[in-house]
This record gives C-alpha cells, structure tokens and sequence, in this order.
C-alpha cells in the first residue's frame, strides 16, 4: 500500500539533521525505494506504507542522538540503520522504544530489544545486575529509571556509587583533597544526573541530600531505606565491597548494579564482586541478571568493533 507521510524538521537543525551536502539523506535514501523530498521545513515520504513508517523510525532515532550530543556523524547514521533494519537488512521495527524517562526537555526510551527487557526486570526487581560492554546504556538508563522513580513518589531519595579503583594509578597519590580525588570517578554519574534535572534543581536537591553521590567506601555503616541506589563499575568491587553494598539496602528501596566484567581494574590476587556475586545471587527470588552484547551497543559504531576484536583476539589466544 502506498503511503505519504509529512516530517517536520522546524524543531531540528536540518544541517546537522541531513548532513553536510545530505550526505546522511543519501545514506538513508540507498537503503529504500520510498521518494524522500526536502521541501522547506518538510521531509515528504512517498512509498510503500511500511517503508514510510520504518524511515519515520529512523529519523525518530537520528533526532534523539542530535538531541543527545549535539552532533550526527555517517556512522551514526549507519549505526541507526543498522539498529532498525539490523545488521543483514531485513527491515524490522524493534519493540525497544519504550518511554523510560522525559523531563528536562529530553526523553530517554529503551533503544534495543535488551534495553527494553532491562526496564522491564529492573522495575519488577528489587535488585538488577546489569552486565556487558561499554556503551549498551547500561547505567544510563538506570539513572533514567531512578530519576523518574524520584520524580513519581516510588522513593524519597538517590543514591549513586562507583568504587574509586583506577587502572594503573593509586588514589592517594593524585592531587588535590579527597573530593578534588573521587570527582573523576563519579563525573560519569554527574552528568546523567545533570542531563536528565537541569543544574539548578540537581544542586539544590544534593543540598537537601535527596540526591547523594558517593564513593563506594563512604556507603559502610549506612542503610538505605525507600531509595533508589545504583553501584556503577561493578566489576571493580572486591567480593568484601559487593557484599558490603548489597547488605545497605534498606526497607522500601531497590538497587541497580552495572559493570563490564571484562574490563576489571582490580589487581589480579583479588576476585571482583560482580564475577563473584553471579554465582551467589543467581537463583535468589527478587534478584534479576540482565546480559548485553555487543548488538546492544549505541555509542558510535567503532565501539561495537572494537569489543568485537578483543572478543576474537581472546578466543585466539585461549585456541592456542
């Protein structure tokens, strides 16, 4: 059935949008036989009914990142399409756009078919291990889901933690004082945080603690009651930490953990938590494991290369 479909692009920067020359239109035009026409403000489509639904997505998808980072590449553009027609072509809709989050101008939704199941077990479950690569949104969306359990009354309050282990470095030896020390550490978190709120009402609700952003180490002796608490970089807790944080957790309140178990920084006589804690918690009511791959990743495409080859060289060299 053929279809017309009218987009609007006066909310959008249409040169970023479309590419220098419409070098990203092109890209997209190679993939349909849909007529894609700029005219003015527009983006007429003109095709095969489905087709036009399935471009709709994507410039759905290319808006989102032009929102996000105030940039478009071609790889971004290839990474959308390959997110929607997947990677052998065959067009598709993923079942991954569900709403997590939208405030502060921005709206966050579940990208990929894993991310969509993460929402969903992270919102039934009091505690969710979210684990895989760097770059599958794992502890993006967690702070999506906070924040909007914050905004929605389900809790009273934000915790957000990662071990201060660096690779190669001792924490002692920077510069500075113990604040100037961490911040490198919990800036990732930070800047989730000050996306999704805005920076005057995130500072005033540190001020009132209702948000709390820590080292892991300042969490012993506390319990968290009717919170949202989220360990980011997992894999860099000891078993003795990994314990430690679970045991916080208090009456009322729900926790996220997210690491890359292929990425510890932990010296190699220590076992990390999150390695240990998914052989401890496996089977335990109320506690869900959520696995991502490379097929998961949405920061630029090389990422998901990149993993890919140390994925092969490692199998390589455990073949010899």
């Amino acid at each position: 059935m053929l279809s017309e479909r009218k987009l609007k692009l006066d909310d959008t920067d249409r040169l970023l949008l479309l590419g220098t020359n419409d070098e990203h239109l092109r890209l997209i035009e190679r993939r349909f036989q849909t007529s894609i026409v700029v005219r003015g403000e527009d983006l007429i489509l003109r095709g095969d009914s489905d087709e036009v639904k399935t471009i709709e997505r994507i410039f759905d998808e290319l808006k989102f990142v032009l929102r996000r980072t105030g940039e478009l590449s071609s790889y971004d553009v290839e990474s959308v399409l390959e997110l929607v027609l997947g990677e052998d072509g065959e067009r598709h809709i993923p079942t991954s756009g569900e709403l997590v989050y939208s405030g502060n101008k921005i709206q966050i939704r579940a990208r990929t078919p894993n991310q969509k199941q993460y929402v969903d077990l992270a919102r039934k479950s009091d505690i969710t291990f979210a684990i895989g690569p760097a770059g599958t949104g794992k502890t993006y969306l967690a702070v999506a889901l906070a924040v909007a359990a914050l905004r929605n009354g389900d809790v009273s309050r934000l915790v957000l933690s990662r071990p201060a282990v660096e690779a190669g470095e001792s924490l002692g030896f920077l510069p500075g004082d113990m604040q100037e020390k961490v911040d490198p550490y919990l800036r990732p978190i930070f800047d989730a945080l000050l996306e999704m709120m805005g920076g005057e009402k995130l500072k005033i609700l540190m001020e009132k603690r209702i948000v709390e952003i820590i080292p892991l180490a300042f969490m012993r002796g506390r319990t968290f009651n009717n919170a949202f608490v989220i360990l980011d970089e997992a894999q860099n807790t000891t078993t003795v930490q990994m314990k430690m944080f679970l045991t916080r957790i208090g009456r009322g309140s729900k926790a996220i953990v997210t690491g890359d178990i292929t990425q510890t920084d932990l010296p190699r006589h220590k076992e990390s938590g999150l390695r240990h804690v998914r052989e401890v918690l496996q089977h335990v009511d109320g506690i869900s494991f959520m696995y991502f791959d490379k097929r998961d990743v949405v920061r630029h495409k090389l990422v998901a290369e990149i993993i890919h080859a140390y994925e092969q060289a490692e199998k390589d060299s455990s073949d010899v």
